[in-house]
């Protein structure tokens, strides 16, 4: 028997391992507001997957095969759901529902005991597991209000205690607005709004406050974030995005905002453009439909950090509901499975804007667009730059590998070092050390759809080591 990564493993009798879980610190705001941290002061990048019916789809094998794939491509944090919008189906067993007969305070153990293994695992694979403790869309509307504040508040609570100790972050919400989303004033939808308070004292009464919470809005053309509503409640320690499946995604305007608030707190894209979903979630048999790729994906992610972001969390149509040949996606689907889906470009992709990140000091990023001289365009050809706030390195990214004009007088030292960083492959190559001019034009090895490139520049005095090389 082997026993995987992340587990301290302990021989007995030369037969087998005794599995002991390694743990993983509990994650806390960093001190300037705008990233997040473990608990012993390490940075943390949030590198998240979207696998919404993780914890009723899957037989448990499977499930600690999609763990495995999400460790190996560098994932942190799996974000899923414990009342999906179809957990309470006649064709989810009943061992896989999280409630007994649809009753919001009878909980099956079952459900829970599977949930905790799922969990563990995850932790064993050095993975935080982000919940949904039930889906707004489908439980919190006008026509069907599964909990009342009483209920939501047990409901919570129940949920606290049982995973206090685990390395968990909440996310309330899911697909819903906190209210009108047109309203210029933003304002609650007081269902929402209650049913949101009371599931978060019932939380942070259970778990001691040991675990961060946001929330995850609808997705839109112009893309929705929590802090229309929320930004000013006690329990929302960081923002939620949903910027949607569009080809034409701008979530870097999002962060941006969110990013300048007062008081600070951290934001991430907790739901964009899935990879291989069609474009505008149109039907797949629809003329002239477009699928997202992986370029797509790719700019998504960096645009978003680049501009203030404290991570970005990556998805796929077919994994998120594990979606198998006898149960399709469903009018948007690509005839894939999502065993099929595990292994797409982007997927393995992702794990090369963690390395970038986590190659310089993280938590000294601001977003920066004013280095750039000239029009930094608008999504597909977007340009977006952000900087050490000590001066000591600058990315500026590049979507369709056009030039890079960049005011340098924000850097230090009077010579400086720059790469080319790629996003498809996390490739690094150097370009040349300098002296510091006012400024200078740089123009990425390709251009054009797909040629997404970096531009990083280090104050050479600080020897940094090749953007995104790992660490030991």
């Amino acid at each position: 028997m082997l026993c995987r990564a992340g587990i301290f493993a302990i021989a007995l009798s030369g037969f087998f391992c005794a599995e002991v879980l390694a743990d993983l610190p509990q994650l806390k705001v960093s001190s300037d507001g705008h990233y997040l941290m473990q608990a012993d002061g390490k940075p943390f990048f949030w590198l998240g997957d979207t696998a919404w019916g993780l914890l009723d789809h899957p037989s448990r094998d499977d499930a600690f095969l999609y763990l495995k794939n999400r460790e190996d491509k560098g994932f942190t944090v799996i974000q899923t759901v414990v009342l999906l919008w179809d957990s309470m189906s006649p064709r989810i067993p009943s061992e896989k529902q999280a409630l007994v007969g649809g009753d919001p305070t009878k909980f099956n153990e079952q459900f829970f005991a599977n949930a905790d293994a799922i969990i563990d695992q995850a932790q064993a694979d050095g993975m935080y597991v982000a919940i949904v403790p039930l889906w707004f869309k489908s439980y919190v509307t006008p026509t069907r209000m599964l909990l009342n504040p009483t209920t939501a508040e047990n409901f919570g609570k129940y949920l606290g205690t049982r995973w206090r100790d685990k390395p968990i972050i909440w996310i309330l919400g899911g697909d819903t607005p906190g209210g009108a989303s047109r309203d210029p004033d933003h304002t609650p939808d007081q269902n929402v709004l209650a049913i949101s308070r009371a599931l978060a004292a019932g939380l942070k009464e259970g778990d001691g406050g040991n675990h961060l919470i946001t929330y995850h809005p609808t997705g839109s053309i112009d893309g929705q974030s929590s802090s229309w509503w929320f930004e000013n409640e006690s329990w929302l320690d960081f923002n939620g995005l949903q910027t949607g499946h569009f080809i034409q995604n701008h979530n870097y305007k999002l962060v941006a905002a969110d990013y300048a608030l007062t008081p600070a707190k951290p934001v991430i894209d907790l739901e964009s453009g899935y990879e291989n979903i069609t474009d505008h979630l149109r039907p797949a048999s629809a003329p002239d439909v477009k699928r997202i790729q992986a370029s797509d994906v790719r700019r998504y992610a960096y645009l978003a950090t680049f501009a203030g972001a404290a991570g970005y969390t990556y998805g796929n149509a077919e994994i998120y509901g594990f979606v198998t040949a006898t149960r399709p996606t469903g009018r948007f689907g690509s005839g894939l499975t999502w065993k099929q889906s595990l292994d797409l470009p982007a997927a393995g992709q992702m794990q090369y804007l963690r390395r970038l990140i986590e190659s310089r000091p993280m938590l000294e990023r601001i977003p920066d667009q004013s280095m750039i001289i000239g029009d930094a365009r608008e999504t597909t050809e977007r340009i977006e730059a952000m900087r050490a706030s000590d001066g000591s390195y600058a990315f500026a990214y590049s979507a369709d590998g056009r030039p890079i004009n960049l005011k340098l007088d924000a850097l230090t030292g009077t010579k400086l070092t720059a790469w080319w960083y790629s996003p498809r492959d996390g490739v690094a190559q150097r370009i040349a050390d300098f002296a510091k001019p006012d400024w200078r034009e740089f123009d990425p090895p390709s251009d054009g759809d797909g040629h997404d490139w970096v531009l990083v520049l280090d104050d050479a005095a600080k020897n940094f080591a090749p953007p995104g090389a790992e660490k030991n």
